[in-house]
């Protein structure tokens, strides 16, 4: 085989294409990239049996074929190559890759044993690339890190006609994104009538897969059908690029009694000040230490952290409706993340008081103060002893 491609492209797709490689596997081949040329186009597979990523580019082929090489190593060659038309060949046993004067030359993998990538799913509508990289980014944060609890590490799809929810919970913290998407017309016909779809795909991988789309335009979503062939699949297809993932067993605790506040006092506050406040005062906060946020009626909230010797405090303004004033603490991590996962300028807090839920949402530039649900909304548990 021998092609020629532009440097960028060819770095842009084998990054794209090596965030489907384990970092570590007992089978050496799957540590490779399989690259395939022919009829104009390079494509480049990578495969570990969780998640299958094809990415095909444009380029010159000279002669059409394919070859198996590690992955990392061949990015990092890409990485240094110097901006030029690179030229790619297999010799013998070795393939080459050369461009502006630099030549390098790698050992392949047995071809043979590479295992067959699986089919794509079934298509079932398109979203927005850019609004779901987005929204997986709000999303994840609230994931768990427990491998051994597998299901928490992931993030929740639902498929309700027109509507896609996002959701996230490590039990701690819960967070929920809703955008618009369009569903092809016969992409549910194997799935019972009228019912929801939905399923959890692993949080790690759905990140990578999410940002890499994130400027295609449009992300073609695919899911296998119950008890079909390839069961237990989603695929995400845009900008030349597709990727299937297998799905995790089991499903998210529901949210919907959880986000059902009885009567609380909701809290209005400046984002991005609320954001550095939280993130100075929590530099004098020991491990596992709450930042206490004290609001009142008086249109202000104390942040405080710290004890003993050291300790910090800073005040913002806040507007506060039912209730006087209204004490609670927070995990400060936790609270950071949650404030950073927004990007309207202001941030609504309903609360219950210590040691209680309390949810977090958005209010845009001429949106009114109301009880209607946003598309991204936080929760987060309060610490129960306030210091």
């Amino acid at each position: 085989m021998e092609f020629r491609i532009e440097r960028g492209a060819l770095v842009e797709a084998v990054t794209a294409a090596a965030r489907s490689l384990p970092a570590r596997s007992p089978v050496p081949v799957l540590g490779g990239l399989l690259l395939t040329a022919g009829e104009g186009l390079l494509r480049i597979s990578g495969f570990d049996y969780e998640v299958a990523a094809t990415v095909e580019v444009p380029a010159e082929t000279v002669t059409p074929g394919q070859v198996l090489v590690l992955g990392r190593r061949l990015l990092d060659v890409c990485k240094v190559l110097p901006e030029a038309v690179v030229s790619c060949g297999l010799e013998g046993a070795r393939f080459t890759v050369e461009g502006g004067g630099t030549r390098f030359g790698l050992s392949t993998l047995p071809r043979d044993e590479y295992p067959v990538l699986p089919k794509l799913p079934e298509p079932r509508g398109v979203v927005d690339a850019g609004a779901f990289a987005e929204a997986v980014a709000q999303v994840v944060i609230a994931a768990g890190r427990d491998e051994s609890l597998p299901v928490l590490t992931g993030l929740g799809l639902r498929l309700d006609g027109t509507t896609l929810t996002l959701t996230a919970s490590d039990r701690y913290r819960y967070a929920v994104r809703t955008l618009e998407w369009k569903p092809d017309a016969e992409g549910f016909a194997d799935f019972a009538e009228g019912d929801a779809v939905e399923v959890v795909v692993p949080g790690r991988r759905l990140t990578d897969i999410a940002r890499s789309l994130a400027r295609s335009g449009l992300v073609r979503v695919g899911l296998s059908g119950p008890g079909g062939p390839g069961s237990g699949l989603v695929s995400f297809e845009g900008a030349g690029m597709h990727t299937t993932v297998r799905l995790l067993e089991g499903r998210l605790p529901r949210y919907d009694k959880l986000f059902a506040l009885k009567d609380p006092a909701v809290a209005v506050v400046p984002r991005a000040q609320l954001a550095d406040a939280v993130r100075r005062v929590a530099v004098v906060a020991e491990p596992n230490s709450p930042i206490r946020l004290d609001f009142s009626a008086r249109g202000t909230v104390l942040l405080q952290a710290g004890y003993e010797d050291d300790v910090a405090a800073q005040e913002v303004a806040a507007e506060l409706t039912g209730a006087e004033d209204m004490a609670v603490a927070f995990n400060p991590a936790y609270l950071g993340e949650a404030l950073s996962s927004f990007t309207a300028p202001q941030v609504r807090f309903e609360l219950l008081g210590p040691g209680r839920r309390a949810l977090l949402s958005g209010i845009r530039e001429g949106e009114a103060d109301d009880t209607a649900p946003g598309d991204h909304r936080h929760l987060l548990m309060s610490v129960r002893q306030l210091s």
